[in-house]
């Protein structure tokens, strides 16, 4: 089961090196002021363009600090972020991830990374209390709902943000999790391979903002037949005792 966790001070004098990670597909209105906040946190900082069609190249041409890797081709969430992990697991012992399109905090990974217990390499994932304002897009709201219910009965945790892309990801643990999701569906799909390989996942509340020149790429219709894919998939396996 997921754990809301206090932050301490054990990330921080663990010894564990961390990385970000970015994935970005055609934000280019707000993913310089987003990688700019992530480079003050002092780590290696990964940016995974994903296929953009926009101005995102030019926005993250002579950022200092940075390395950016390109797929040709959009390729999906989950493939960006297995990107970004094999280059982070090169430097570094976790990979945090945050959207581009401004709607995270940066800063706010040092509490999740307080958060780590000493000698553990858990997953954590930022939990946005605020997600139940009015003010926050519909579609949101449900699909969190929808996932939450979904991972519990596909044998993952119960947490109550199973959407969130602020996390702190142990690597190489991570990639040995053969996940099979390349799109939106990864984030889901490996908080269930997780908890199923004895990784524990802890929740940290964070905040979140939806500017208004937030670009968002979920497709509600077709999301929804690639959640529904994904948990059946995961509930087979479940059903007969795979991992």
């Amino acid at each position: 089961m997921g754990a809301e966790a206090r932050p301490n001070e054990y990330g921080k004098n663990s010894g564990h090196r961390f990385a970000v990670v970015i994935p970005v597909y055609n934000h280019g209105i707000t993913v310089k002021a987003v990688v700019l906040e992530a480079v003050k946190l002092g780590f290696p900082v990964i940016v995974v363009d994903d296929g953009s069609t926009d101005i995102t190249p030019q926005r993250l041409q002579g950022i200092p600090g940075i390395r950016v890797m390109t797929h040709e081709q959009n390729l999906g969430k989950g493939a960006a972020l297995m990107t970004g992990f094999k280059v982070a697991a090169e430097m570094a012992d976790f990979a945090i991830t945050l959207d581009a399109d401004g709607q995270h905090f940066p800063k706010d990974a040092l509490a999740m990374i307080a958060a780590v217990p000493k000698g553990k390499k858990p997953l954590v994932t930022g939990y946005r209390k605020q997600m139940e304002n009015e003010s926050v897009p519909w579609t949101s709201r449900m699909g969190r709902r929808f996932s939450n219910l979904w991972i519990t009965a596909s044998g993952g945790p119960c947490i109550r943000d199973s959407q969130s892309g602020f996390r702190v990801y142990p690597l190489p643990e991570t990639l040995n999790l053969k996940t099979q999701a390349r799109r939106y569906q990864f984030e889901v799909e490996v908080l269930v391979k997780a908890h199923r390989n004895k990784i524990d996942v802890i929740e940290v509340p964070i905040r979140v903002a939806y500017p208004v020149d937030r670009i968002s790429h979920f497709h509600p219709f077709i999301d929804f037949l690639r959640n529904s894919a994904t948990f059946s998939r995961l509930i087979f396996r479940r059903i007969i005792g795979l991992v």
